[in-house]
């Protein structure tokens, strides 16, 4: 269990945040190499619900497959999206089951899962020892202690934050988790849920807008 937990530590930062209306996803895109393509730390579950993970992406997959089976039977069977706390719930004891049998070994990741349900929007962190909570928000992996403690300052505002103000500070706080170079369109991905609006990822050229009016202070205080 300490390994499984260290292999969370060990990831790349990812960050969530909610507010009344939505709930926002950020992660940062860590490359293996120079050479090397950046990796998706993402995954769309259904049209209501993703997941960002830190820690061993093939574990990552591995839950975000069955997560997706269990949406597609929810909407086989009595037509409608999957509540968010039940599926966090399965992923939670599918997690603790691995940790007590001798033929399994604990899933090596943590997730944070955002959603939006009938009940509003949600966003969860579960990790390798079947625990999960729900919260306003949470950052996980690698130096996210300096992510964490933005949120702490600035939670307060995100209840009834934008859209746009939320993608701000998650950004801001995906920054504070890098230990060296900038947080860029090529490193930096963030995905949104919420009312009236289907899981969407914004990276690549979609991002730019917002990475230049989260730093723009930065360039205001340069000049």
């Amino acid at each position: 269990m300490e390994y499984a937990m260290e292999a969370v530590k060990q990831g790349s930062c990812t960050v969530g945040l909610r507010s009344d209306e939505c709930v926002v996803l950020g992660s940062v895109k860590r490359s293996p190499g120079d050479l090397a393509s950046y990796q998706r730390k993402m995954f769309k579950v259904d049209t209501n619900i993703g997941v960002a993970i830190s820690g061993l992406t093939s574990d990552g997959r591995y839950l975000c497959k069955y997560m997706r089976n269990e949406a597609i039977n929810q909407r086989y069977v009595f037509e409608t999206p999957m509540n968010v706390g039940r599926l966090v719930q399965q992923i939670a004891d599918k997690a603790q089951v691995a940790t007590q049998r001798s033929s399994k070994r604990p899933f090596g990741v943590g997730m944070l899962v955002a959603g939006y349900d009938q009940t509003g929007p949600h966003l969860y962190y579960t990790c390798p020892s079947g625990n999960a909570w729900e919260y306003k928000a949470m950052a996980i992996g690698a130096r996210s202690q300096a992510s964490k403690t933005y949120l702490e300052k600035t939670f307060e505002k995100y209840a009834g934050a934008s859209q746009a103000d939320l993608i701000k500070h998650c950004l801001l706080s995906m920054r504070e988790s890098l230990a060296e170079g900038e947080l860029t369109a090529e490193n930096a991905a963030v995905a949104v849920v919420g009312k009236g609006v289907d899981f969407k990822f914004i990276e690549g050229d979609d991002i730019v807008p917002h990475l230049q009016a989260a730093f723009a202070d930065d360039d205001v205080a340069m000049e």
